[in-house]
């Protein structure tokens, strides 16, 4: 069973710093592709930051491109979100997602795997 938690979430100011965590298991890491998700009060869920293995190619949205970074933990299996530069317009729930699928096919679906999201407020 794929399992993802997520971590690190928190309060933080404006112009501050955070990293989150995301622990996985129950699939072979390099195997899958992993991204960073987050959803806004009243806002559609988006995708921020992705990772894919089999080509080492990465995504960032436009939004965070810059100020976050995705990396990974093959000994731990675990991928991170450094993110920087913190804006109140970054508050939102963070998810992580995992498909065995590259993150160029999730417009057209969804990763089937979820973690259950960690609150991220940012504070002007």
């Amino acid at each position: 069973e794929v399992q993802l938690v997520e971590s690190g979430g928190g309060l933080v100011q404006a112009g501050g710093s955070l990293r989150l965590s995301c622990a996985t298991s129950g699939f072979t890491f390099g195997d899958y592709a992993i991204g960073w998700f987050r959803q806004a009060p009243g806002k559609k869920r988006e995708g921020i930051a992705c990772i894919d293995f089999s080509d080492d190619s990465t995504y960032y949205a436009a939004s965070v491109k810059g100020r976050f970074t995705i990396s990974s933990d093959h000994d731990k299996n675990t991928l991170y979100l450094q993110m920087n530069s913190l804006k109140s317009e970054d508050t939102a729930v963070y998810y992580c997602a995992a498909d065995p699928r590259h993150f160029n096919l999730w417009v057209i679906k969804e990763p089937r795997n979820w973690g259950q999201g960690t609150q991220v407020t940012v504070s002007s």
